[in-house]
């Protein structure tokens, strides 16, 4: 019964040992080790253990040389550790496990690669790409015009991720020629509808209901289809009639697979073509992916529109137009449901401003300054105001759809924009070069004078006597930016596209609507408006309020500062390793020389116990000294070697 019970008693003893080295050891070396590892490390460490205890012969068995045999069974997992992490990172063993996955997702990519080229090829991209410089790029206008075509046509049969790069890259007047924007203006795709039940089954998975139980009626032919998302015409139990936004089944992973490959595709170009360098390709592109995964949250949209809205009431805007109310009860990340507006989009209005006799030029005026409104005043604006999205209701309003992608301007960008539109108000290249400076991302050094020159030379161009400005002012103002190396943010660059593309919508209602005139005037209005009286003592007060605390505390102030100077005790402190990160390094160094100077200390100690050959002797021939500077041996064995792995890990 003794037996068996030892018998079971010794793997139980075994996974102890095991654990405790292993646990140890990671712990010693101040890694993160996975379970596998950790289970051989251990492994390891025991059957060394068991050598060395059977290399010791019988005097092993005594209790005074455990800790010599535990030590030492540490230290060979250490070691094994050690030298397993530095030739076998856990990042490289953690593909390995992974490695199944990896190769179906290689073969889809694989795939998509083989398929973009076959697009690439069919469109001749080869040589067009070697046009796509930053703007004001040399070469023909026709070259070129004929080198975005082709471009276009590409990113249209790619796929939706690719079109929207390309709207996205539409907005950037400084970064790319103007026939590129041209083309990528035009960019627009449209998918094959998904059959009724795949979308009843998003409604379920989202809704967490059977869709009828929720809806009393609900049309299961879409509206429109895009590549990401579908619209369906329903009405609710209680007889309101709505519009229902599902995203297609496996959109986030086409997405997710395509920002993959455009990632990829950008740090290649960016390796080897001088273009893609100056166009910083894979910045763009990482902006682009968190854009596009903001748009895959249907929930991002519901909150934009609710931004929008209460930018506009909070702001005082008086041309709101008509949005659409957000159910939320019925609205998920995948399914957005609205009120349905009744009327016509502005791409099929026809002649219904003549038919209703509707002031088509109070309507465009209506529509600029909600825009106009929404930049300046509330800083959250729609960036798409194309035609597609603005509806002329059956009550003869307009109406706004489609709040995926908005711009984002802080009050200091609004008022430096306000600044811009003055200037140009005022024709005054002086104060349109500051504002510009205050706008753009400015490099270290640029010659104020020769911007302000060049600027001059571009408004006597464009708003001078007999000049008509329309939106190609923009692409123009942007073109000189390039000129002198300076970057514009991609939220300025989203207002002008915003600014551009609803010129192209008011067209649709007013032909040869003047957009530059008008946000100059609204530019000028609004300066206006706070000189007045009311405006300048309400900004008063809220300075005088914001300075009470500040000129409180100013006289005691000026008094230290005049006594400390009467006495000579003037003095600046400065404040060292306040950057987290030295301080770190520092820690790390001092860590590092304290450990090896410790294990030398005691490796110096041991190695003088050794040496003494004393009385008693405990085993064998071992004395207590001798016994004591084994073990210091054993520890400083492990101090060396937990500082010879951090540097190695560090210089890795």
């Amino acid at each position: 019964m003794q037996h068996t019970a030892f018998l079971f008693l010794i793997p139980i003893l075994f996974v102890f040992t095991l654990v405790g080295l292993s646990m140890g050891a990671k712990r010693l070396l101040g890694i993160r080790i996975g379970k596998i590892r950790a289970a051989i490390g251990g492994t390891v460490g025991v059957l060394a253990t068991m050598q060395i205890i059977a290399v010791m012969g019988p005097s092993s068995h005594r209790p005074a040389m455990t800790s010599v045999q535990v030590g030492c069974g540490v230290l060979v997992t250490m070691l094994f550790l050690a030298v397993s992490e530095v030739l076998l990172p856990s990042s490289v063993l953690s593909d390995i496990v992974r490695l199944p996955g990896m190769m179906r997702r290689r073969v889809a990519r694989t795939r998509r690669y083989a398929e973009l080229s076959a697009i690439a090829m069919r469109n001749g991209l080869s040589p067009s790409l070697r046009g796509l410089a930053r703007a004001g790029a040399k070469g023909s206008v026709e070259g070129r015009r004929h080198s975005a075509r082709q471009l276009r046509m590409a990113l249209e049969e790619a796929g939706a991720t690719f079109v929207k790069l390309g709207q996205m890259l539409s907005t950037r007047y400084d970064l790319l020629p103007t026939e590129y924007i041209e083309e990528f203006s035009r960019l627009h795709h449209q998918a094959t509808a998904e059959p009724w039940e795949r979308v009843r089954e998003v409604l379920v998975q989202e809704l967490d209901i059977d869709p009828e139980k929720v809806f009393a009626d609900f049309d299961r032919e879409p509206l429109a289809a895009g590549s990401m998302a579908q619209v369906h015409r329903a009405r609710l139990a209680g007889g309101q009639e709505i519009a229902v936004k599902v995203q297609r089944p496996g959109a986030e992973l086409v997405v997710e697979r395509d920002l993959d490959i455009l990632l990829r595709i950008g740090r290649k170009l960016e390796e080897h073509t001088s273009w893609a360098q100056s166009l910083g390709l894979c910045d763009l592109i990482n902006g682009f992916a968190v854009s596009l995964h903001e748009e895959l949250d249907f929930r991002t949209e519901a909150r934009n529109m609710t931004a929008i809205a209460t930018g506009a009431v909070e702001s005082g805007a008086t041309s709101a137009l008509r949005m659409p109310q957000v159910y939320e009860e019925y609205s998920t990340g995948r399914v957005l449901t609205l009120e349905w507006l009744d009327g016509v989009p502005l791409t099929s209005i026809g002649d219904a401003l003549a038919e209703r006799d509707l002031d088509g030029a109070a309507l465009a005026q209506q529509l600029m300054e909600c825009v106009l409104e929404q930049i300046m005043l509330g800083g959250v604006f729609h960036a798409d105001p194309h035609p597609g999205n603005v509806l002329l209701l059956s009550n003869g309003e307009l109406g706004l759809l489609d709040f995926g992608s908005v711009g984002r301007l802080d009050r200091t960008m609004r008022s430096a924009l306000r600044d811009l539109l003055l200037a140009i108000h005022r024709n005054d290249p002086t104060a349109l070069s500051d504002a510009l400076l205050e706008v753009v991302d400015r490099p270290e050094q640029i010659d104020e004078r020769l911007l302000e020159r060049s600027l001059g030379r571009f408004m006597a161009r464009h708003l001078g006597a007999g000049g008509k400005p329309n939106r190609e002012i923009f692409s123009e103002l942007f073109l000189l930016v390039a000129r002198h190396d300076l970057t514009v943010p991609p939220e300025i660059a989203a207002t002008f596209r915003a600014l551009a593309t609803v010129e192209g919508t008011v067209e649709r209602l007013v032909p040869d609507f003047d957009i530059v005139a008008q946000a100059r005037a609204f530019a000028a209005a609004r300066v206006q408006d706070q000189m007045s009286y009311g405006r300048i003592k309400a900004s008063l007060m809220e300075e005088a309020i914001s300075l009470t605390s500040v000129m409180r505390r100013l006289p005691r102030r000026v008094d230290r500062i005049s006594s400390a100077l009467e006495g000579g005790r003037l003095g600046v402190q400065i404040r060292l390793l306040a950057d987290e990160r030295d301080r770190r390094f520092l820690r790390g160094l001092v860590h590092d020389v304290l450990l090896s100077f410790i294990g030398g200390i005691i490796a110096l100690v041991g190695a003088v116990l050794l040496s003494i050959d004393s009385k008693p002797t405990i085993i064998g021939s071992v004395s207590l000294s001798q016994l004591i500077g084994y073990n210091m041996l054993v520890i400083s064995c492990i101090l060396v070697l937990r500082v010879v792995f951090s540097i190695t890990r560090s210089r890795g």
